[in-house]
């Protein structure tokens, strides 16, 4: 089984770094609840996660996630990104600043029949806030 998720789980970079959505329909649960660190509510099954693509193509254009890690047990993966891309559009409310971002998440999901039916989703976004300007980083300057 571990072995069947590591592939969905690269199927399913294949898909966001893509945004096909012929792809998303392999991999993500129309069930699928997705957990989201900037609102209360979930975003649900495939259109739910096009939303989440839109915004950070929105901000980040040329945005690319890189899988570097997962752990498997059971029926749930935890899975570490890279998250390179060029701050080309405005992103929660910040204008583009042109800045290059590198930065990670650590993302959790759990499988049902080969596909995503829940992710709770911990990109570094203050890290990236940082890395656009949009807040002043601790200490001395």
């Amino acid at each position: 089984m571990a072995t069947d998720l590591r592939d969905r789980m690269r199927r399913f970079v294949d898909f966001i770094n893509s945004n096909d959505e012929i792809v998303g329909k392999e991999v993500v649960s129309e069930s699928a609840v997705f957990h989201v660190p900037f609102s209360d509510t979930p975003r649900k099954g495939l259109a739910g996660y096009m939303e989440i693509l839109a915004m950070m193509r929105g901000g980040y254009p040329d945005i690319h996630w890189s899988l570097e890690e997962t752990v498997i047990e059971g029926d749930k993966v935890v899975a570490q990104f890279t998250i390179r891309g060029t701050h080309g559009g405005e992103f929660f409310g910040i204008p583009a600043s042109g800045r290059r971002i590198e930065t990670m998440a650590m993302n959790l999901y759990r499988f049902t029949d080969g596909k995503i039916v829940e992710e709770r989703g911990l990109p570094d976004l203050f890290g990236m806030m940082i890395q656009i300007g949009a807040i002043k980083p601790p200490g001395p300057q």
